[in-house]
């Protein structure tokens, strides 16, 4: 670390370093509950950037960023702003299963997302390049103490939330060609790994790539099939009641036998294939090379062009993400229907950079190692807009509460998405970049993207991270709520109340309304959640009593001093897992991958022992 003496110093709460979707939640989170933020990033033009695919949410990823809105993130208001298309996915399965997602107008979201930034009370965004973290104390004790940028400049703060992305000892490739850089035209952070290690943090290297843009104008779309927008487009945001929106559409195309013929030949220069690229990428988004490899008993693989925005002719080809040289790219176009002249504008290319794994975290997202830093984002291992932002979120409120010793925001698995994501990562690490399915959440009928503000708003505002504003709003929708279902009660349908006619499968709200004339007038943000409360009641109450029993493990909470060597029968796995971690909680430990109930029976029988 330098020597403060001649450096120009700055004192704040926090100080955030990187302004992605995980460093503008975060800063956002920090500065709406009073805390004076810094929000640092070595370049003000690129904040809240999509570096990759230009939308947001998906499976899964659609309840995560509308729980991040519940708790008053800007990443809803921001596509609702500034979507382009908007649909609902799996509207032909259950409710839990219901996921919204929307194309975005690239710069536009960007620029929606910096003006939040800028106008939020607190926050102070600053163009700097962050070489170092400064702390004290010794290996055992560390505490951060803030930051060094370039120019001998000095960030002095109790709490530190780093969200670098895919920035650190960042390299790109192109087939054979290599650059340092996290993002094209970008360049990479090279000081902030090196504190890290410096600091005992375990680094390793995982891999994501990109698809190469295309000229919309080059592009045959008469050969592809049409995507359109639902009709009735749906927010993310809580607080916006209705979109009007001109929307897009996207196009469907396939690629073929020719282009998987050409990728086998080329294997041999692509840096997945040649050895030049040794670390792990996305399982669940692979490389076409891989696809191709992994899959080489399908004919076709789908492929989505996307619009970047209403005033650019740039396409992103979802799906054919790649780091095939350039002149591979260029052939490997012209081979798919309806892009036989089209023009690259920009090339696929794969990234490896630095992560830190994130069992060396807590459940707040504090490091274990260094009071009062955080990460959060792909620092942690992950990959998506929506898990950054989520991450960041979190983090951002944590390191506010840590400045009045307050108890840390710590969401549980039955409560969201993100306490699934977090839980996830902090107990059981990463062995490839980690993404949100529905599938990881056991709790997924209580956790549908359409109940997110009913189950998170108030949670927030106690803490101050969301405002009376928006606790107004659930406040009234929760009456009208109440409201409704006193009337379906009061009221009869063939011998039953409507209450009770509407459990049945086949009964629609209209056909109530037809009885009812005064259900017409619910809000249909009202009469969903009363179909879907009515309706799944008893699979509800079957999953509340299994969040009762986690919760009765939850409550056995687990000494931070506690000893495992001591417990002599636990098994030397068990022994390390535990150490390594340190769960807060029997339920928690539970969770860890390779823990059995012995173990968990062994650990619970020590920490009842009376103290002798």
């Amino acid at each position: 670390m330098m020597d403060s003496v001649n450096a120009c110093e700055y004192e704040f709460d926090v100080v955030v370093v990187g302004a992605g979707h995980a460093g503008t939640e975060a800063a956002l989170a920090a500065a709406r509950m009073g805390a004076q933020v810094a929000l640092l990033t070595t370049n003000l033009d690129t904040v809240g950037q999509m570096s990759c695919n230009p939308a947001i949410g998906g499976v899964a990823k659609g309840q995560i960023a509308r729980e991040i809105d519940a708790l008053g993130g800007a990443m809803g208001q921001a596509i609702d702003a500034t979507g382009i298309q908007f649909r609902l996915l799996n509207c032909r399965k259950g409710p839990a299963m219901h996921s919204p997602r929307a194309q975005a107008d690239k710069k536009a979201y960007q620029q929606e997302i910096k003006r939040l930034v800028e106008e939020q009370e607190n926050l102070f965004l600053r163009q700097e390049v962050v070489e170092d973290i400064v702390t004290s104390g010794d290996a055992q004790a560390q505490q951060v103490c803030g930051v060094q940028a370039r120019g001998n400049v000095i960030y002095r703060a109790p709490a530190v939330i780093l969200t670098t992305g895919t920035f650190l000892q960042a390299v790109m490739h192109t087939g054979e060609a290599k650059s340092s850089g996290g993002r094209a035209g970008e360049g990479s952070t090279q000081g902030i790994s090196g504190a890290l290690n410096r600091m005992g943090f375990r680094l390793e290297r995982f891999k994501t790539g990109t698809p190469p843009r295309l000229n919309g104008r080059t592009i045959d779309y008469t050969r592809t099939e049409i995507q359109p927008g639902d009709d009735t487009p749906q927010p993310f945001s809580f607080l916006t009641n209705r979109l009007e929106v001109e929307q897009l559409p996207c196009w469907i195309t396939f690629t073929n036998e020719k282009v998987h013929d050409l990728i086998r030949q080329n294997l041999a220069r692509a840096p997945m294939y040649s050895g030049q690229i040794k670390t792990t990428g996305p399982r669940y988004c692979p490389s076409i090379e891989d696809k191709v490899v992994r899959f080489s008993d399908k004919e076709q693989h789908q492929l989505f062009l996307e619009p970047e925005g209403r005033a650019t002719q740039e396409v992103y080809v979802n799906g054919i993400s790649t780091s095939l040289p350039r002149d591979v790219q260029d052939q490997l176009i012209r081979f798919i229907p309806g892009l036989e002249r089209a023009q690259i504008m920009r090339y696929g290319y794969a990234v490896e950079y630095d992560f830190c794994p994130p069992d060396q975290l807590t459940p707040s997202l504090e490091t274990k190692r260094v009071k009062g830093l955080f990460f959060a984002g792909q620092i942690n291992g992950t990959t998506g807009y929506e898990e950054a932002g989520a991450q960041g979120l979190i983090a951002g409120a944590n390191a506010a509460l840590t400045l009045t010793d307050a108890e840390p925001f710590i969401l549980q698995r039955d409560q969201a998405y993100i306490g699934v994501l977090i839980d996830d990562l902090v107990t059981r690490g990463v062995d490839e970049p980690y993404r949100m399915f529905t599938s990881r959440a056991e709790y997924r009928l209580m956790l549908r993207q359409d109940n997110a503000d009913r189950r998170l708003t108030g949670l927030g505002h106690r803490i101050g991270l969301t405002d009376n504003v928006r606790w107004q709003h659930l406040q009234a929708k929760e009456t009208s709520i109440v409201r409704t279902k006193a009337l379906l009660q009061a009221n009869r349908l063939e011998n039953v109340t409507l209450e009770k006619y509407l459990r049945r499968p086949e009964t629609k709200w209209d056909e109530l309304a037809e009885h009812l004339p005064e259900l017409r007038d619910v809000p249909s943000s009202v009469s969903q959640q009363v179909v879907f409360d009515v309706k799944y009641s008893g699979y509800i109450a079957r999953q509340d009593v299994q969040v009762a029993r986690q919760h009765r493990l939850a409550e056995k909470r687990i000494p931070r001093t506690i000893d495992y060597d001591r417990i002599s029968q636990l098994r030397a796995e068990a022994r390390q897992k535990f150490r390594e971690i340190q769960p807060v909680s029997l339920s928690q430990a539970s969770r860890i991958s390779g823990i059995t109930p012995a173990d968990i029976a062994l650990l619970m029988a020590h920490i009842e022992k009376p103290s002798k």
